[in-house]
C-alpha cells in the first residue's frame, strides 16, 4: 500500500506539515515534511494485511494508522504529539472524526521522560558526530598488523617497524600462543619458507593472526602483543565513520563547516527545542510547538554558540524539568481505557460510512 493509494482511496484522516516549519524554525532553504493520519480499508483492518505506517522513501512524508497512531498517543511520543499540537496554519486537511482525539487527554507525566529521554539520545547522537567532525578517519583502512607491537627489552615497537629493522616479511612468521598471556605470542621466523609457517595473518582483511604449528628445537625471534580488542573498536569506527559520510548532508555539513565548532549545529537545536518543550509541558500542562525563541534557537543552528555551553544549558534544562515534575498537576499516565473506547467509537463510524 503506497501514500498514492491513501490518496485515491480517500483514507487518511489528518494531515500536517510538520519540522521546522509548524517550529516556526523554517529558513529559505528547508524542507517540507509532511505527516498525518489514515485508517484501513475494513477488509484491510480486519484481514491479514494490517499495516501500521505508510512513508516514502526518504521519510519525509509519513502516515500512521490511527490506531498506531492513537497507541503511540499513549506512549507520550514527541513526534507524534507534535502532530497532534501541529498549529492550525500547518493543517493540511482534517476529518471531523479527528476532533475526538484532544491533546489534553494524553499529555502525563511520561513527556519527562519521552522529550527529554529523546533530547538525550540526540545529545548522544550529537556528542558521536563531533568525534566524526573532530577525529575524521582515513580511507585507507587500517588491518591488523598496525595494532600488533613486539616486545622491546622495556619497551615495545610497532611490528611493522619491527619488520623493516630486521628486513623481515610477515609472510615468513609464524606465531604461537603463550599460555595465560591474552594477546601475547612467540614469534618465529623461517627465510627459508621451509617449515609451512601460516604469517602473522592470513591477508590484510585478517581480523585474527594466524597460529603456526612449530617444529621442536626451533628459537624464537620475539614476542608480540595484538591489540585484538584495539582493532575491533577501530573497524567499529571506520565503518560508522564512512557510513556517515556517505550519507550524510552535504548542505548540512556544510553549515558545520562554516561555523567551524565542531559540532551538529541542527541536531543541538532540536536537542535544546525538545528540552524546552518538555519543561512547557511541565510548567503549563499544555503543547505549543510553535516556538517563541525563534532567534535564540537559529542561533545555536547557525553555530554561534559554543559546544560546551550548549552542554551546560542542556543539563541545566535537564535538571529543572526533574525538578518542576515533582510539582505538575499532570496525571501520571494517560488513560488507556478512555483512549481505547474513542478509538472504538472512531472506527465503528469510519466503517460504517465506508459501508
Amino acid at each position: 500500500m503506497t501514500i498514492e493509494d491513501l490518496k485515491s482511496q480517500q483514507l487518511i484522516l489528518f494531515e500536517v506539515i510538520s519540522g521546522s516549519k509548524s517550529f516556526g524554525l523554517n529558513t529559505p532553504t528547508s524542507d517540507t515534511d509532511i505527516k498525518g493520519v489514515f485508517y484501513l480499508s475494513k477488509e484491510k483492518f480486519f484481514g491479514l494485511e494490517y499495516i501500521p505506517q505508510i512513508s516514502n522513501e526518504t521519510n519525509d512524508i509519513v502516515y500512521y494508522e490511527l490506531g498506531r497512531f492513537v497507541e503511540l498517543l499513549l506512549k507520550n511520543n514527541p513526534n507524534i504529539l507534535e502532530i497532534l499540537a501541529t498549529p492550525e496554519d500547518c493543517i493540511l486537511y482534517k476529518h471531523p472524526i479527528m476532533e475526538q482525539l484532544r491533546l489534553e487527554d494524553f499529555l502525563s507525566k511520561l513527556c519527562k521522560d519521552t522529550f527529554a529521554g529523546y533530547a538525550m539520545t540526540q545529545i548522544k547522537k550529537a556528542r558521536g558526530l563531533k568525534k566524526k567532525i573532530v577525529n575524521p578517519i582515513a580511507k585507507e583502512r587500517k588491518s591488523l598488523l598496525d595494532f600488533c607491537y613486539v616486545l622491546q627489552g622495556y619497551d615495545a615497537i610497532e611490528l611493522k617497524h619491527w619488520f623493516k629493522l630486521n628486513n623481515y616479511t610477515q609472510e615468513d612468521c609464524g606465531l604461537i600462543s603463550i599460555p595465560h598471556s591474552r594477546g601475547m605470542y612467540a614469534i618465529f621466523y623461517d627465510e627459508n619458507q621451509a617449515l609451512g609457517y601460516k604469517g602473522i595473518v592470513k591477508n590484510e582483511k585478517s581480523n585474527e593472526v594466524s597460529l603456526s604449528s612449530i617444529p621442536k628445537g626451533e628459537k624464537e625471534v620475539g614476542y608480540l602483543y595484538c591489540n585484538q580488542d584495539g582493532y575491533s573498536q577501530y573497524c567499529k569506527e571506520y565503518s560508522e565513520y564512512w557510513e556517515w559520510m556517505e550519507k550524510r548532508n552535504q548542505e548540512r555539513y556544510n553549515v558545520n563547516q562554516l561555523h567551524g565548532k565542531n559540532y551538529d549545529s541542527k541536531n543541538m537545536m532540536h536537542t535544546i527545542r525538545l528540552l524546552q518543550t518538555a519543561l512547557q509541558i511541565m510548567q503549563t500542562g499544555t503543547l505549543n510547538i510553535r516556538v517563541v525563541n525563534r532567534e535564540e534557537l537559529l542561533s545555536i543552528k547557525a553555530g554561534e554558540m559554543e559546544y560546551d555551553d550548549l552542554m551546560k544549558l542542556a543539563e541545566k534544562l535537564i535538571e529543572t524539568i526533574e525538578e518542576i515534575a515533582t510539582l505538575t498537576s499532570l496525571q501520571e499516565i494517560p488513560d488507556k481505557t478512555k483512549a481505547e473506547t474513542f478509538l472504538i467509537q472512531m472506527r465503528n463510524q469510519l466503517y460504517e460510512v465506508s459501508k
